[in-house]
């Protein structure tokens, strides 16, 4: 990586797109979605490859999408399967899940449109949830192997149980460059792949750093990310890690909060920044996110320059270090 900004990189969230049915309403996301939408924020080539249906909830996902600075044209339509959607309940603040299934996204297709935008992407984001049909996932991994050698592929896995499997999680891996997940996933993802065991409710520092280390020795991955909520991440790869402690905010609910830390992280590193400053600046605008509403919030301009300023002051720091 080096120190210098280049042209508007390409960056591409690959996979589910879906309505969250909050308590106090529908919201347009899906991991994949809510990256692009942040990615588009910083100023990446936003967008969002995912299928919706012919439906209602498509045709609104699209007039979302138009509206923010993300590209809804390579959404595939579905005429047979509906727009995704999850029912999203709140307990402390924390989301819990019901996925409701078949949806339009269970059946992505790798078009001469999306080969091509493969080959162009700087980085493509996905996730463990596309993947639990066969078809979905053949696409997805199709994709990736379409990719351009040094784009960053960036696996944020988001178990939702029953959807992954270590075959999924093995092949994802195997084409992954960034890795990002929590210190929970961490040790499902140790086990499940049949790495190592791992404690059952390990947090601890040192445990953390043997786990993402021994993935860094079976997987061609670059960078581990372990996400530890309030309590902020850790990022290894094979030759340093940084801790980052967190940072205090009110937290709405911290829906798409992980996939704005995930969207900086990817945007940084895309600029060749160290690990301090992707580090603080997927804790600032995950912070940022888990004290709004839902996973894309709207976002003054000024909300984005102060941010900004802030993770400038970190790199400033990061270079006179």
């Amino acid at each position: 990586m080096t120190e210098e900004k280049t042209e508007q990189k390409v960056v591409v969230g690959l996979g589910e797109l879906l309505w969250d049915l909050l308590p106090e309403g529908p919201r347009l996301g899906g991991a994949p979605a809510n990256f692009a939408v942040m990615t588009g924020r910083l100023g990446d080539r936003a967008v969002v490859a995912s299928r919706v249906g012919a439906d209602a909830l498509g045709h609104e996902a699209r007039d979302t999408l138009e509206a923010l600075p993300t590209e809804s044209g390579f959404l595939q339509c579905d005429t047979e399967y509906a727009t995704g959607t999850v029912t999203v309940t709140l307990k402390s603040g924390e989301p819990e899940y019901t996925i409701h299934e078949p949806a339009a996204w269970d059946r992505l297709a790798l078009t001469p449109e999306w080969r091509d935008l493969a080959r162009k992407a700087d980085a493509v984001c996905f996730g463990t949830l596309a993947q639990r049909t066969d078809e979905s996932r053949g696409t997805i991994l199709a994709f990736l192997d379409e990719t351009r050698q040094d784009c960053a592929r960036v696996f944020d896995v988001n178990l939702r149980g029953p959807h992954w499997s270590g075959e999924v999680l093995r092949g994802s891996l195997a084409r992954t460059t960034i890795l990002k997940l929590n210190a929970d996933e961490l040790r499902l993802v140790l086990t499940g792949t049949g790495t190592c065991p791992y404690p059952t409710k390990a947090q601890d520092e040192e445990e953390l750093l043997r786990g993402a280390r021994r993935l860094l020795e079976r997987y061609p991955v670059e960078m581990v990310c372990v996400t530890l909520g309030a309590k902020g991440s850790l990022l290894v790869t094979r030759k340093e890690h940084h801790r980052h402690r967190g940072l205090a905010t009110r937290v709405k609910d911290t829906v798409g909060a992980g996939d704005a830390f995930t969207a900086a992280l990817t945007h940084y590193y895309l600029e060749g920044a160290p690990l301090e400053v992707l580090n603080e600046a997927g804790n600032r605008w995950g912070a940022w996110v888990a004290s709004q509403a839902g996973g894309m919030p709207p976002m003054k301009a000024e909300t984005l320059a102060m941010v900004a300023e802030e993770i400038g002051a970190r790199r400033m720091h990061a270079r006179q270090g």
